[in-house]
């Protein structure tokens, strides 16, 4: 099968690989129809370099039809149509049960001290071969994939693999009370969604930031208040501008959307280069013990969330030396959420909203649809944000 392999930093490309096929009882294999491209495998394009192994097949954002399912595997049959979430969960260990599904005991990749695993996404979470490809090895296929109607089209449903539930716990997490007020820092496939939840979900202002035109006015368009940061001097500026609209306090939430790609700390961006750029042998234990991130959004949200309010971080962060202002975070009582979506969890309050009304513009949301054979121009064209692009989906 064709699939999208992971080969050196910036370095991507479509290659014949073997065809999966069933390993354990509860596996299943499915056909892709569409798989999306998404921020996060942009670390992988580039900050997280690392912990890739070249061969290694990327994405974690399928849907398609199932092929073939093993013995195991009692709620599937070959035909039925299935969003794969990005994570591989069992369902019924202590985690999982709790919904806590990235955590699951069953797949957790202790060898790394890490999570559950991952799909295409480094040895630190199992380096189970990803979904941007032809087929796909499902593990644990007794729980994770998502039956969904036959008809309409895949983009009403493929966000179910991740930026639905991404969104949608960053708002939970957010704790935006009704009639509130929330701030979501990059306009990004995340934030562009957590947007139009947080409306959804009763906020009565949602202030967005970001310095990419296409971006803003999208989210504009949508009825979010846009701030564009390229208008401000610095990250205070904005701040004010922020706290000037909720009555000189602040919002009651703000969401981070951006994570460790954030524009700040020159210093910081040498080091992952520098990192990236080393022999895994050397790089890799580097990145892992002395590991720091840009931290300029996270700044930024600690500046500007109330007193008392609450920080949602949705946005990845992979330091292990990062300094943090904990004697501003203490001094205003700040509570933190965070961590990858635990999609099960919240599939089922998603897909009521997955109607042919759309009130969360599924059906629109991607900016491009391309072969899954022009995924390295994809790539490119994602990181460095050309002709538009928000959101792309790749179709075998």
């Amino acid at each position: 099968m064709k699939a999208v392999t992971w080969q050196g930093r910036r370095d991507v490309r479509v290659e014949e690989v073997p065809d999966p096929r069933i390993e354990e009882p509860t596996d299943a294999v499915i056909r892709i129809t569409s798989t999306g491209l998404c921020g996060s495998d942009l670390h992988l394009y580039e900050v997280l370099t690392p912990f890739m192994t070249p061969g290694d097949i990327l994405g974690h954002e399928p849907m398609g039809v199932v092929q073939e399912v093993g013995p195991q595997v009692p709620g599937l049959q070959p035909g039925d149509r299935v969003v794969v979430p990005f994570q591989i969960s069992c369902g019924h260990c202590f985690m999982c049960s709790a919904g806590l599904q990235t955590q699951c005991e069953t797949t957790q990749v202790t060898s790394e001290g890490m999570g559950a695993a991952l799909f295409g996404y480094t040895r630190l979470y199992g380096a189970v071969p990803g979904a941007q490809a032809e087929y796909l090895r499902v593990p644990q296929a007794q729980y994770g994939p998502i039956k969904v109607p036959q008809g309409p089209p895949d983009d009403r449903f493929v966000y179910l693999s991740d930026v639905l539930p991404t969104a949608w716990q960053a708002v939970v997490y957010a704790d935006v009370p009704s009639g509130g007020t929330v701030a979501v820092l990059g306009l990004g496939p995340i934030g562009d969604m957590a947007c139009r939840i947080a409306q959804v979900r009763g906020a009565e202002r949602v202030f967005g930031v970001d310095l990419v035109p296409e971006r803003l006015e999208r989210a504009r368009r949508r009825g979010v208040e846009t701030y564009d940061l390229r208008g401000f001097d610095d990250e205070k500026e904005l701040v004010d501008a922020i706290r000037d609209a909720t009555g000189g306090r602040g919002p009651d939430a703000v969401i981070d959307a951006v994570g460790t790609e954030a524009h700040g700390s020159a210093a910081a961006r040498l080091a992952q280069q520098a990192s990236s750029m080393l022999p895994r042998k050397i790089g890799a234990p580097l990145a892992e013990r002395f590991s720091i991130d840009r931290l300029a959004a996270l700044y930024t949200a600690i500046d500007l969330v109330r007193r008392g309010g609450t920080l949602s971080l949705s946005g990845v962060y992979g330091g292990t030396a990062d300094p943090l202002p904990l004697l501003t975070m203490f001094d205003k009582q700040i509570q933190i959420r965070m961590g990858q979506a635990n999609v099960r969890r919240w599939t089922d309050d998603i897909l009521p909203y997955l109607t042919d009304e759309d009130p969360l513009g599924v059906d629109d949301f991607a900016t491009h649809r391309l072969p899954l054979s022009e995924a390295p121009h994809a790539y490119e064209m994602f990181q460095h944000k050309q002709d538009g692009a928000v959101k792309i989906l790749m179709r075998p």
